[in-house]
């Protein structure tokens, strides 16, 4: 039986996200605490470098969304992975602060044109009554990722954090290039049509299942409507805790709680677990329940998760977070692209998800900076770590508010 190409294209996104999550997203934290104690940056000074990530995926989501659109994401990934694996060279070779903002920008444009936007905007085109299966698939990549944090920080400690970064950057070009050439642009450039198969006959009342055929909203008409803003608030609310914990996490359980690298690395091992089953139980419910409900749920799972982490008195409470946060991300995170292309359809999704990376930013660039603001403030996390986990608890309510639109 012949393999729907739109799987291969699921196995690929999958193998990026993994490279992204487990040399980049996850993994700065560890090199975020080996650099604090290094070279005595602040927490504050560190904590902009990550925000520079997000601010730089802010500013150029529209082009990107547009630029999608009218070309298609293949040439955007290749591009990417070249980029995304200099900057980690470059990384490596740092010695101010200056020298490390650039460094990151290189990276950020890499991780921009390679990373989730992209790929999700990718998958999108060929899938629709599977849409959540597929994207929660893609997600998988990323929740795996985070199982390789523990090997990227023994490696910090045996070879050195430059090697480290040296080391993932070569890896990122010569696994990564192979992925990014698997893309195609959309089904029917090879003959085939959205997932796999026509759509399935109208039944007696002339319909065709829960998602049928959506409208194809405009940028423009979906702006104008209340779920555009409901779902990239919510989002960005979700990040604020989602890129604080990536950030910071391990620094406050190795200044506050008393582990070292490598143990706390076993927590957000613990975590990555976590969130890998909820991507699978995403897979699984995605397409059959209210995406919107379940992400509203996991809004108060990442509030709990994260207080969890932020008064934790022993590896009960560690284990706690770990679930919570974890579950939720890997839950929710695929239900964001998901959600928006069921509301507004394929034609426009690369531009109308440039433009809520603008809102999204809030949460990305937020979170950490939130946090670090506080701990350089107070001397600890918990400040800050108690209001992110009030406002994402509060942005369930947008996720119950942001109906489909008519």
């Amino acid at each position: 039986m012949k393999i729907f190409y739109g799987w291969k294209m699921v196995g690929a996104a999958s193998g990026i996200q993994l490279l992204h999550a487990a040399l980049l997203h996850q993994a700065f934290g560890a090199y975020f605490a080996i650099l604090i104690e290094e070279k005595g940056w602040s927490k504050t000074s560190l904590s902009a470098a990550s925000a520079m990530m997000s601010a730089e995926t802010a500013i150029i989501g529209p082009f990107l969304g547009w630029a999608i659109d009218r070309f298609g994401p293949q040439k955007m990934i290749r591009a990417g992975i070249l980029c995304f694996g200099l900057g980690m060279m470059l990384f490596s070779q740092i010695q101010t602060l200056p020298q490390l903002y650039g460094a990151v920008l290189v990276i950020a444009i890499g991780s921009s044109l390679s990373g989730f936007f992209p790929l999700n905007v990718a998958i999108i085109h060929w899938f629709e009554r599977k849409r959540a299966r597929a994207l929660s698939m893609v997600g998988l990549g990323l929740a795996l990722g985070g199982i390789v944090v523990p090997l990227v920080a023994w490696s910090m400690q045996v070879f050195g954090w430059r090697a480290t970064a040296l080391g993932s950057g070569v890896l990122v070009i010569l696994l990564g290039w192979p992925l990014a050439t698997v893309f195609k642009r959309r089904p029917a450039d090879i003959g085939e049509v959205v997932d796999g198969a026509p759509p399935p006959a109208l039944d007696e009342a002339g319909q065709a299942g829960d998602a049928g055929n959506p409208r194809e909203f405009t940028a423009r008409e979906a702006l104008r409507t209340p779920a555009f803003w409901l779902l990239s608030l919510g989002h960005g609310f979700a990040l604020l805790v989602v890129t604080a914990v990536n950030v910071h996490a391990i620094t406050h359980m190795r200044q506050s709680l008393g582990y070292s690298v490598s143990q706390a690395a076993l927590f957000i091992m613990m975590m990555t677990a976590a969130q890998v089953a909820g991507v699978l139980i995403g897979g699984v419910v995605g397409d059959r329940y209210n995406k919107r409900l379940i992400c509203a749920a996991c809004m108060l799972m990442h509030a709990a998760g994260l207080l969890m982490l932020t008064f934790a008195s022993g590896p009960a409470m560690l284990g706690a977070f770990a679930l919570l946060h974890g579950t939720a991300w890997g839950l929710r995170g695929p239900f964001m692209q998901a959600i928006r292309a069921d509301y507004f359809g394929r034609k426009s999704i690369g531009m109308i998800l440039g433009l809520s990376s603008l809102i999204i930013a809030i949460g990305q660039i937020g979170g950490p900076m939130v946090a670090g603001l506080f701990a350089d403030a107070t001397g600890n996390y918990r400040t800050g770590f108690t209001v992110l986990a009030c406002i994402a608890g509060l942005g369930s309510m947008l996720f119950l508010a942001a109906k489909r639109p008519t």
